[in-house]
């Protein structure tokens, strides 16, 4: 599985620099190691918030707030790491169900809080990964490019680096198609059920 590092060293290869890094946790030294540090958290939280991908989204029990919930019932915290929230639903609602009305919105201390008219909600949403073994293959892919349109401009710099940087942005849509056509496919098939009393009547 690919590391930060190698993620990195992938974008730096596809502007065709020579250089690779080592290290960006602390940064090694060289200006590359600097600005992928400065440009790798950015691009992966926002691949991330893109799409619903499966290795990162996950589902947990809100905790109340005592919060008020203004024109809604109910305030709830929302969970630390959460990039985009997907749906509200009820405890014991399969994921698949219809989200329930809520809002997201932030308290006078700027805590991120979750309003909706539920009791005991739970959230479907996406986490923020860092752990790049959890990554796919293709989402590696599709950051590599996404990172490299990041670093066109600091690296290569003026018009050289403007077009590098659409360059990879449109490699990066292409890459990005392949990565959420696989991750769709990766949805569970969900079972027709006809009931007891319509397979009687024939």
């Amino acid at each position: 599985m690919a590391s930060e590092v190698d993620i990195c060293n992938l974008a730096l290869a596809h502007l065709g620099d020579e250089a690779t890094v080592a290290s960006i946790e602390p940064p090694e030294g060289s200006a590359q190691a600097e600005h992928c540090a400065r440009f790798y958290p950015i691009a992966r939280d926002a691949l991330l918030e893109m799409h619903p991908w499966k290795f990162a989204t996950r589902r947990a029990m809100l905790a109340p707030q005592v919060t008020a919930a203004w024109n809604w019932a109910y305030a709830y915290a929302e969970p630390a790491g959460a990039v985009r929230l997907l749906s509200v639903l009820a405890a014991d609602a399969p994921a698949q169900a219809e989200t329930q009305p809520f809002e997201a919105q932030a308290t006078d201390t700027g805590a991120a809080i979750i309003l909706t008219n539920l009791p005991s909600a739970s959230l479907l949403y996406v986490s923020r990964i860092t752990d790049t073994t959890k990554f796919s293959p293709l989402f590696v892919d599709a950051l590599g490019w996404l990172l490299a349109s990041h670093l066109a401009g600091p690296i290569l710099k003026g018009e050289a680096g403007s077009a590098m940087a659409k360059d990879c942005l449109r490699q990066f849509m292409l890459s990005m198609s392949n990565a959420k056509t696989s991750n769709a496919n990766q949805q569970m098939v969900r079972q027709e059920h006809t009931a007891p009393w319509i397979v009687a009547r024939g």
